[in-house]
C-alpha cells in the first residue's frame, strides 16, 4: 500500500499560499532596487529636496511606519498593460511612495515594507487602499483627492461603481471630482489653501474662461468686507444690570441718541406717572426700604404731599447714593418695567447733557 505524503506545513497548520503575502502580511526589508510605486497614486506633491532628504535621515534612525507592497504578478493580474513600467522589480508599492523616495534621497538601499496580497484582490481594493490611506493621514490635498476619485472611476469604469464601493451616492462621487473642472491656476490655489474649497466648488461650475474673473471678484468682495468699519460695542460695567430699551438686541441704544428735553415739574398726572420711580404708592406714602435705611417721615403738609417728588428730597439724606445697586434692586422689585425703560431713558438724556 503506497504511503501519503504530508507536508510539513499542513502538520503544523500553516497555510500554503502560492505567492506569500497571501493569506498573512508578511513584514519584509527588501531592496529598493525591487521595488516600483504605482502610477495611480494621485498625491502629486512630496515635498522639496531637503524635505524629502531630511525625512530619509529619520528613516535611517528608525522607521516607523512600513510601506505597503503586492506582488508583480497580483499587481499585473489587475493592470495587464503595466507590465512595461513596472519592468522587473518583483513587488509593487500600494501606499509608502514618499517613503521610498526619501529613501532614496539620502542614499538609503532598504525600505521596510508589509507586503499584503488582500490589498490586489480587486481594482476597487487596490485603488481603495492608495487613496483611504494618505486621507487617513492627511496626505492628500483637496485636488490630489479629487484625483483619486477621478482615477477611481475611469479605472473602475464608470461613478455608479465607485459609489457603491463606498457606499455613497453617485451625486457624492460627482461633487468629489467638481474641482478638477477649474483651471489649472486655480487647481494650485486650491492645493496651497489660498482658494477655500467651499467657494472653488462655485467657481468650477462656470465656464473655464470666466473662472478667473470670478476669483477676482472673490477677492474684491473680501477685501472690501474686510475694509468696512466694525459697529463699535458699547461694553457695560461689570456689577450693573443690562437694561433693555427696546428688545433684547438693542440696549443702550439711546445712548448716542440727542438728548431729549427735560420734562416740566408740574402737579400734572403725566408728571406723576413718569415719577413714580420707586413704586406706585401714594404720595404721601414712604417708600419700603431695608430698616436700617428707613426714610424720613414725609411730611403731612398739603403743599408738600401736592409734589411727590419732594417727599424724596426730605429723605435725601437717607438714601444710599453711592450703592447703585441697592437702587437697581429696589427699581426691579417696585417699578414695572415700562416705567424702568422710562426712567433709564430720562438718566441717558441727563448724561448727554452733562457731557
Amino acid at each position: 500500500m503506497a504511503g501519503r505524503r504530508t507536508s510539513l506545513a499542513s502538520l503544523a497548520g500553516a497555510k500554503v499560499d502560492d505567492v506569500p503575502g497571501k493569506s498573512d502580511p508578511l513584514l519584509l526589508t527588501l531592496p529598493l532596487s525591487k521595488l516600483v510605486p504605482t502610477r495611480f497614486n494621485p498625491r502629486r506633491n512630496f515635498g522639496s529636496e531637503d524635505k524629502l532628504k531630511e525625512f530619509g535621515l529619520v528613516l535611517k534612525q528608525r522607521q516607523l511606519q512600513p510601506a505597503v507592497v503586492v506582488s508583480r504578478s497580483g499587481y499585473l493580474k489587475l493592470w495587464p498593460d503595466e507590465a512595461e513600467r513596472v519592468g522587473d522589480a518583483p513587488y509593487v508599492i500600494a501606499n509608502g511612495e514618499r517613503r521610498y523616495r526619501a529613501s532614496l534621497a539620502v542614499g538609503l538601499t532598504t525600505l521596510n515594507v508589509v507586503h499584503n496580497e488582500d490589498v490586489a484582490a480587486s481594482r476597487a481594493d487596490f485603488l481603495d487602499a492608495v487613496l483611504s490611506e494618505n486621507n487617513d493621514r492627511e496626505d492628500l490635498d483637496p485636488i490630489e483627492r479629487a484625483l483619486g476619485i477621478e482615477t477611481m472611476v475611469i479605472e473602475l469604469n464608470g461613478a455608479d461603481q465607485v459609489a457603491a464601493h463606498y457606499g455613497k451616492t453617485k451625486g457624492w462621487v460627482s461633487q468629489q471630482r467638481k474641482l478638477l473642472k477649474l483651471i489649472p491656476e486655480l487647481q494650485t490655489l486650491v492645493s496651497s489653501g489660498e482658494l477655500p474649497v467651499r467657494v472653488a466648488r462655485d467657481i468650477a461650475g462656470l465656464p473655464p474662461a470666466e473662472q478667473e474673473a470670478a476669483w477676482q471678484a472673490e477677492l474684491a468682495r473680501r477685501a472690501e468686507s474686510k475694509a468696512a468699519p466694525r459697529p463699535k460695542r458699547v461694553v457695560q460695567p461689570r456689577g450693573e444690570s443690562r437694561t433693555t430699551v427696546q428688545g433684547d438686541e438693542q440696549r443702550f441704544t439711546a445712548v448716542n441718541q440727542p438728548a431729549p428735553p427735560e420734562p416740566e415739574v408740574s402737579d400734572s398726572a403725566e408728571t406723576k406717572k413718569l415719577f413714580t420711580a420707586v413704586n406706585s404708592a401714594p404720595a404721601d406714602t414712604p417708600p419700603k426700604l431695608a430698616p436700617e435705611l428707613s426714610l424720613v417721615a414725609p411730611s403731612t403738609d398739603s403743599t408738600t404731599a401736592a409734589v411727590p417728588h419732594q417727599t424724596w428730597a426730605n429723605a435725601a439724606g437717607s438714601l444710599p447714593w453711592d450703592e447703585p445697586l441697592w437702587f437697581d434692586q429696589q427699581l426691579r422689585k417696585h417699578m414695572s418695567k415700562e416705567n424702568r425703560d422710562k426712567l433709564v431713558w430720562l438718566l441717558q438724556g441727563a448724561d448727554e447733557t452733562e457731557a
